[in-house]
């Protein structure tokens, strides 16, 4: 998996705590990861973020509701230990060969192409202090949104689908070649759901992942890089 065009960013941490999401953010359970094995460890929470970015995703969900009164933000994703990490990334290639009905354990060009696919989606495990995986630092977070009811709103892919049906502006690039109709008006829905909450979080001083609609940072290298600030304030969060 090859570096990011954020992963030459120097990082100055600015030692921010790591802190629970309040109960005005929710969270949606029973987290995804838990529920495949991944290895958090009993006093390991993954929704927890630095303070900051806690600040400011209540701001976004503020200027969400402004717009969207029956929208809430829901978080999906947190902070990612690198154990964490490096069980997903496998796990991701695993489900990827398993749906194209692929061998992981066969090398060859198939399985270098999953392995490319996949690693558009999920950092490696870098355990280089220069270069830590977003989730790691606390300062990245997947969510997407619920309605009135507590439903999660469609957004026109699952939260970590690999593939550019993933990319936020996917379904705006495939309404413009379509004709007028059913599935023109699904895909322009899809999207300004996925709009609606690229703006909230923009708004509140967030970075969004070129190729993931979901995932969002503040204060972290892919941010600096976007913001064009000359150095990230998180690294990979070394607390307990």
């Amino acid at each position: 998996m090859p570096l990011r065009p954020w992963s030459p960013i120097p990082i100055a941490d600015n030692g921010e705590p790591l802190e629970e999401l309040p109960a005005a953010l929710v969270q949606l359970e029973p987290h995804p990861y838990v529920a495949v094995g991944a290895p958090y460890g009993e006093q390991a929470s993954p929704f927890r973020l630095r303070r900051g970015v806690i600040e400011r995703l209540l701001a976004a969900q503020q200027h969400l509701q402004q717009l969207h009164p029956q929208l809430r933000l829901a978080v999906f994703d947190a902070w990612r230990p690198l154990a964490v990490q490096a069980y997903m990334v496998q796990h991701a290639i695993g489900a990827e060969c398993e749906r194209l009905g692929l061998d992981p354990s066969q090398p060859g060009p198939a399985l270098e192409a999953v392995v490319a696919e996949v690693g558009r989606f999920w950092a490696p495990p870098s355990a280089d202090p220069r270069t830590p995986p977003p989730h790691s630092t606390g300062a990245a977070v997947d969510l997407t949104l619920i309605d009135g009811d507590g439903q999660p709103v469609a957004m026109g892919s699952e939260i970590d689908a690999i593939g550019a049906v993933s990319e936020p502006d996917h379904w705006l690039q495939q309404a413009q070649a379509l004709p007028p109709g059913t599935a023109r008006d699904q895909a322009l829905a899809w999207h300004r759901q996925r709009e609606a909450l690229r703006a909230a979080m923009l708004q509140a001083g967030f970075a969004q992942h070129p190729n993931e609609w979901w995932h969002f940072s503040h204060g972290d290298q892919l941010w600096a890089w976007q913001q064009q600030q000359p150095l990230a304030i998180y690294g990979r969060w070394q607390g307990g």
